[in-house]
């Protein structure tokens, strides 16, 4: 399969653009990532619920209070997810405000579907399957932000090592896909090549495994397995989004980037990767 140039400059161009802006909300301090991904948060789960309404249409006509509060009950699962040492003004703290942003709009969301007589399980159930494939995902990547365990503000060196690595396979595997690949990997995404997820997820970890090594002098064992669970499980997420949109009977899930789609497009991987990678460092800071 040869590489369709337009697509490739098209991809490039937006490619260069959108790491400027990640690798500045992600570099510059902690309050410049936490305004970047209240951003992206808040873009996913707009597509998010476009997508859903598209599969059933019944939530498509949920009652504003439902469709804003859920959103908001995500963003204050991810103040929540903040801690006293990056994320406070003074003596004051973001963590106690996210706490209860969360919980009175979790509960507002079924309390304004009593109200406008709309209370439907179904509807409640597909607002928290997305609490839980956007909101938990985000605020556990702010939490890995604040990490303390190696030297002062490590938290930002393993987020750079996350996302190199999402983006490192993303790129290998087009790539390898579009040379070489020929054997389908699932109808769900046609496109998809084993020649090119296989070629994606051992460049990645091999990338992410020696730069780690060489220049944050990162335990060999501990690059490897971080790498290769971040780009396996990002696969499966990637192939999530894939789903959705087939469901949906959509291309993207968004429009926003030229050549990329929207953000669920763009953090399919990233989205799913966020929370195994989070337990692998849970266990590796207990044990």
């Amino acid at each position: 399969m040869a590489i369709n140039m337009q697509i490739f400059k098209t991809r490039a161009l937006t490619s260069a653009v959108f790491v400027v802006v990640m690798l500045a909300g992600i570099l510059i301090n902690q309050w410049t990532f936490l305004l970047l991904f209240s951003i992206i948060h808040f873009g996913c789960w707009v597509e998010y619920q476009r997508l859903i309404g598209l599969i059933d249409p019944e939530y498509a006509k949920i009652n504003p209070v439902h469709k804003y509060a859920v959103m908001l009950a995500g963003w204050g699962f991810m103040l929540w997810m903040t801690t006293h040492f990056l994320y406070h003004i003074g003596n004051y703290s973001l963590h106690q405000t996210g706490f209860w942003i969360f919980i009175v709009m979790l509960i507002a969301v079924p309390v304004s579907d009593l109200l406008y007589g709309q209370f439907n399980l179904k509807l409640f159930a597909y607002s928290f399957c997305g609490l839980l494939y956007i909101s938990l995902s985000w605020g556990l990547l702010i939490n890995i932000r604040c990490y303390h365990i190696l030297e002062a503000d490590s938290g930002r060196i393993i987020v750079l090592m996350l996302v190199a690595t999402i983006w490192i396979n993303d790129t290998m595997a087009y790539i390898a896909g579009s040379l070489i690949g020929k054997t389908p990997l699932t109808p769900i995404s046609p496109k998809k090549t084993w020649e090119g997820t296989i070629g994606g997820i051992v460049l990645a970890v091999l990338t992410v495994t020696l730069v780690s090594h060489f220049e944050f002098t990162t335990d060999y064992s501990m690059a490897f397995f971080f790498s290769l669970i971040a780009v396996v499980t990002g696969t499966f997420g990637d192939l999530l989004k894939s789903k959705l949109k087939r469901m949906a009977n959509v291309k993207d899930s968004g429009n926003i980037l030229p050549g990329h789609g929207g953000f669920l497009d763009r953090f399919d991987s990233l989205l799913l990767a966020t929370p195994f990678v989070w337990l692998y460092m849970l266990y590796m800071i207990t044990f």
